[in-house]
C-alpha cells in the first residue's frame, strides 16, 4: 500500500507518496480501506514542523472515512463491509490504515463518502463551538472568521440553524458569495485588522456575542474588540500565530476561551452523540458541505499549496 510520508519537516515539496507495508490491526483495532481524507490546516501545521506530537519522518492526516477490511481480536460492534469515518487518527494520508476502534464511527447510509469525510473534523468542531463553546440562541450574533473556509462554512449554517446571525470575515471579495450562499447575513471583506467598527455598526453599537477566530494573531485584537460586553472570544487559530496579551487588557469583560475539538468528545458515548448530532442536521439539510476541492491521495502536496494559498472554498479532499 501507499502513504503520503514526510521524511523531514518543510513545505509542500516533503510530502512524497512512499510506498509502505501492509498494516495488520492489532488487538481493539479494525483495519480499514480509505475511502476518503480530508485536509486540515492541522495538516499544514503538522508537516511545517509547528503542531506537537508529529515528529518526521511520519505519515501525516487525521481525518477520513473508509471501509472496514478487517477486525482485530476484541472488536464486536463493527463488521467487515462497514463504513466508518473517523475525526482524528495519525496516519490517515494512507491507502490502508489501522484504527483503533473505539475512534470510529459508522456512516449513516443516506450520507456520501465525500460527506461523511468532510464533516467529521470540521463538523464536530463547529458543533462544539455552537453548543459548548458558546450555545448560540436565537437572536444572537456570531462574527465569523474565514467564512468561506471549511469550518467557516460549517459554522455560518450551524449558528443559522440556531437561529442566530451571521457575520462573515472572508479574505478576497470572490470568497463574500459562498459565506452569502451558507447563510451570513453579513460578509465583510478583510484580510487582516481593522473590521471591528464595521461589525459594531451592524449589530447597533454593542457588537457580537460570540467571535470564532481562526484569523490568527493579525486579527486577535479587532476580535477582541467586536465583542459585547461579557461576549465570548474563541480562538482556534494556533498554527497562525499565537499572540500575548495581558489578561488586564481584555476588554469589556469578555470571555477568552482555546476550544480544543478532543474535549467536545472526550468519550466514546461523546463520540457517538456528537457526530449523530452532525449527521442528523446533514440529513436535515441543516448542514452541507461545500467541497472546494478533489485530489488523489498522491498529490496531496498540490492540496497543500492549494490550501495555503487562501484561494479555496470549502472543504478540501483526497480520493486514494
Amino acid at each position: 500500500m501507499h502513504a503520503i510520508r514526510i521524511g523531514r519537516h518543510g513545505g509542500p515539496e516533503v510530502l512524497t507518496w512512499t510506498a509502505l507495508p501492509e498494516p495488520a490491526p492489532a488487538p481493539g483495532q479494525a483495519l480499514v480501506w480509505l475511502g476518503v481524507a480530508g485536509v486540515n490546516f492541522m495538516d499544514v501545521g503538522a508537516r511545517k514542523g509547528g503542531a506537537p506530537g508529529w515528529a518526521a519522518p511520519t505519515v501525516l492526516g487525521v481525518e477520513g472515512m473508509g471501509y472496514v477490511s478487517a477486525l482485530g481480536d476484541g472488536v464486536e460492534d463493527l463488521a467487515v463491509g462497514d463504513r466508518v469515518a473517523w475525526f482524528y487518527h495519525p496516519g490517515s494520508y494512507a491507502e490502508l490504515l489501522a484504527v483503533p476502534a473505539d475512534t470510529l464511527v459508522k456512516v449513516p447510509d443516506d450520507v456520501t463518502d465525500e460527506t461523511a469525510a468532510a464533516v467529521m473534523m470540521q463538523g464536530l468542531t463547529a458543533n462544539h463551538f455552537t453548543t459548548e463553546t458558546y450555545a448560540i440562541g436565537p437572536g444572537d450574533t456570531a462574527l465569523v472568521h474565514a467564512a468561506a473556509g471549511g469550518v467557516g462554512l460549517m459554522l455560518t449554517q450551524m449558528v443559522k440553524a440556531r437561529g442566530g446571525r451571521v457575520i462573515g470575515l472572508v479574505s478576497r471579495e470572490e470568497k463574500a458569495a459562498a459565506a452569502a450562499e451558507a447563510g451570513a447575513d453579513h460578509v465583510l471583506v478583510s484580510s487582516g485588522a481593522g473590521f471591528e467598527d464595521r461589525v459594531r455598526e451592524l449589530t447597533g453599537g454593542e457588537g457580537a456575542h460570540v467571535v470564532y477566530d481562526g484569523g490568527g494573531s493579525a486579527t486577535f485584537r479587532s476580535s477582541q474588540l467586536s465583542l459585547r460586553l461579557h461576549g465570548v472570544h474563541a480562538y482556534y487559530g494556533p498554527f497562525m500565530g499565537v499572540p500575548s496579551i495581558p489578561v488586564t487588557d481584555l476588554p469589556n469583560s469578555i470571555l477568552l476561551t482555546y476550544p480544543t475539538v478532543q474535549h467536545h468528545v472526550p468519550s466514546r458515548e461523546a463520540l457517538v452523540t456528537r457526530t449523530s448530532e452532525v449527521f442528523r442536521m446533514v440529513r436535515n439539510g441543516q448542514v452541507s458541505p461545500r467541497i472546494g476541492g478533489r485530489y488523489p491521495l498522491a498529490d496531496a502536496a498540490q492540496a497543500h499549496t492549494d490550501l495555503e494559498s487562501r484561494r479555496t472554498t470549502g472543504k478540501l479532499l483526497l480520493l486514494p
